[in-house]
């Protein structure tokens, strides 16, 4: 029996979250799982890979912006899609879908991604909801069963990365130009601001520096006005993109300053591509970069420190390369897309065949 499974998303925009989600579905096995998509707004950037797959999508929306009403609208779309079970990713899905899940009769299968995530979903009440839980770091986890929820419903899984597509290119970083590289949403859990303030440090040392900021999102319109103030800075603010290997193929390291986190899905891009990496040591970040072994960690919202270890690559080329090469061989061990894709399917299993 083929079983249809529905991933209730936000919006398909670019996004760590929302690659994942797809390149999961992208790799279910079709003899058993039938995936669909809900999305609460209409068609925004990553649209063209379910059509490529065949994955047929409802929008409840029109625009980019989530659809005022979608809380009403699901119920409708629910009862016609006739899902078997209920995949919901990020927060307002995860509320939702549970909700409707539980009145519909619906299994859930509910997510938590991202360091912010069990606050915005409120998962201390809402788990209750759900079937079984999956986060994809183990500080969430710890901070899952700290909330309450049962230890036997709840699942780390890894995130994965396809190392074949993610790989490194020629020149080997050291021979690159300073470029420091933030892929990331313009949001709040990312900090950006702390990230301009070490940048600025850095450029005093390292004039010819450049920080370079793939993505999008609400703080937009504030950190381009925060460059503007700082005209001797040279940030460069590029729209998010489907592919992003061009940008991780000039970087000299990838920076990610976030005050949340789950498990980020650019820190893996970029391991897998060769770079080194200079993160905060936050959520799931200390678990998947190593500190001195695979990048150079810090505290959050600490400028200094995160200049500091900037500073300290762009001085030691060979220390950059050989942090980089051992991030990849760490992508190469533990975070293919198989194991990723075959704990999903077994839960999924499992939950069906309990119903």
């Amino acid at each position: 029996m083929v079983h249809k499974l529905l991933f209730c998303m936000e919006d398909l925009c670019f996004g760590g979250t929302q690659r994942q989600t797809l390149e999961l579905v992208r790799r279910l096995d079709r003899k058993r799982f039938a995936p669909a998509l809900l999305v609460f707004t209409g068609p925004t950037d990553l649209d063209a890979i379910p059509r490529s797959l065949n994955v047929p999508v409802t929008y409840l929306g029109r625009s980019r912006a989530v659809y005022p009403l979608f809380f009403l609208s699901m119920a409708k779309a629910l009862k016609a899609l006739q899902p078997d079970l209920l995949i919901p990713v990020t927060a307002l899905p995860n509320i939702w879908a549970r909700i409707w899940g539980r009145l519909l009769g619906i299994p859930v299968v509910g997510t938590c991604r991202g360091g912010g995530g069990p606050v915005r979903q409120h998962e201390r009440f809402l788990w209750r909801l759900t079937a079984e839980m999956i986060c994809n770091s183990q500080a969430l986890k710890e901070h899952l069963l700290r909330l309450g929820v049962c230890a036997e419903r709840l699942h780390y899984i890894p995130n994965g990365v396809d190392s074949d597509f993610f790989s490194p290119k020629e020149p080997v970083p050291s021979k690159r130009e300073p470029v420091l590289l933030c892929v990331a949403r313009l949001a709040e859990d990312k900090d950006h601001l702390t990230l301009f303030r070490a940048f600025e440090l850095v450029a005093r040392n390292v004039p010819n520096a450049r920080l370079r900021l793939v993505g999008d999102g609400p703080r937009q319109q504030e950190l381009l006005a925060w460059a503007k103030a700082h005209p001797d800075l040279v940030i460069d603010f590029v729209p998010g993109t489907s592919d992003v290997r061009p940008h991780y193929a000039e970087a000299r390291l990838f920076v990610l300053s976030s005050l949340r986190e789950g498990q980020p899905n650019v820190l893996l891009e970029a391991m897998s591509c060769g770079l080194p990496i200079c993160a905060t040591a936050v959520g799931g970040i200390p678990a998947l970069v190593e500190d001195g072994h695979t990048g150079l960690l810090c505290p959050q919202q600490n400028p200094e420190a995160l200049a500091a270890n900037c500073l300290r690559l762009l001085s030691d080329p060979a220390l950059g390369d050989r942090l980089g090469a051992c991030g990849r061989q760490r992508v190469l061990a533990a975070y293919g897309f198989s194991p990723m894709v075959q704990a999903h399917e077994k839960i999924f299993s499992q939950v069906l065949d309990s119903v």
